[in-house]
């Protein structure tokens, strides 16, 4: 039995005739007997009694009229749901996000994207570098911001911003009263305050630092997000390098102390990810288009972020 033969049977069940099948089908009359018959001769059983006013479903016709309804309504529903999806009304976009993006980069982009598209479930995971990295290879996310550095061949990684780390102190640290910027060595021999291995920022903040000789930085504390860092510098734990994006509002309100360095520049790239061999599927790309408008045109609270 195909689908073909199928279809014709469910054709002239629901019209009640051979003829106004054809005219649905755009097929000639012939050809509906002809299908009828081969479908029929499969079967091994008699689908439609022929009357001289049309045909009559037999009990078997009944059944399989019954199976043939449901089949086509689900083959109904799944064109729609694909046409549905190429047009963004509904359907789903996950993303994932390290700590920095997910939280002070994507949510207006988000925001605005599900103005867009109301009927769109939107699931945005913010995590570290390393955990966005497997989400995105266990397929689990279609898309991965982050900060830290991506090695694994199977990751296509782009920069689309370029991000300002602040060196941070509590108001009265002695770098903080320094009437001129400081140098890395002097950085160096002070007590730090870092975030966890995996993370993005922690990883250009070591390579910057080792890469300017000072590779083992004293480390007082290692914290799992930055709001923990931020709490432990206020406390007077030691300095720290986060994004200047994070502590904006503190530096404006002078509970925290940004340190100049004259010597180093605390930049870093922001990566967007995806699978080298994954599809793009219409929602992703609706997104991409949407945040690369975005900050393109100066619309989000980057002061320390440039575009690439």
């Amino acid at each position: 039995m195909n689908l073909r033969h199928l279809a014709v049977f469910h054709a002239v069940a629901e019209t009640g005739s051979l003829s106004k099948a054809a005219e649905r089908l755009y097929i000639t009359q012939p050809a509906v007997s002809r299908q009828l018959k081969s479908l029929e001769d499969a079967l091994g059983l008699t689908l439609l009694d022929r009357e001289p006013r049309g045909v009559r479903l037999t009990e078997a016709g009944h059944t399989l009229y019954d199976y043939a309804s449901r089949i086509f309504s689900l083959s109904d529903r799944a064109r729609a749901s694909m046409e549905e999806l190429t047009s963004l009304k509904s359907g789903r976009l996950s993303l994932g996000a390290s700590t920095t993006i997910g939280n002070y980069l994507l949510p207006p982009v988000l925001a605005q994207f599900r103005d867009q598209h109301p009927d769109m479930d939107i699931h945005l995971e913010i995590g570290n570098t390393d955990t966005i990295q497997h989400l995105l290879l266990d397929d689990r996310i279609d898309l991965g911001f982050t900060e830290g550095f991506v090695e694994h061949h199977e990751l296509e990684a782009n920069i689309f911003l370029h991000d300002e780390l602040a060196i941070i102190a509590p108001v009265g640290h002695p770098l903080s009263s320094s009437d001129d910027t400081a140098d890395i060595s002097s950085l160096c021999r002070h007590a730090w305050v870092m975030r966890e291995p995996g993370s993005g920022t922690q990883a250009v903040l070591e390579r910057i630092l080792r890469s300017h000789g000072c590779s083992e930085p004293h480390a007082t504390f290692t914290l799992g997000s930055t709001e923990a860092v931020k709490g432990a510098v206020l406390a007077g734990a030691g300095i720290a390098g986060v994004s200047y994006l994070t502590v904006i509002n503190e530096i404006s309100a002078g509970t925290l102390v940004r340190i100049p360095c004259r010597d180093v520049a605390f930049r870093r790239p922001l990566h967007q990810l995806r699978h080298r061999n994954r599809h793009t599927v219409p929602a992703v790309a609706a997104f991409l288009d949407l945040l690369n408008r975005t900050v393109t045109s100066d619309s989000l609270p980057l002061k320390s972020v440039q575009v690439s």
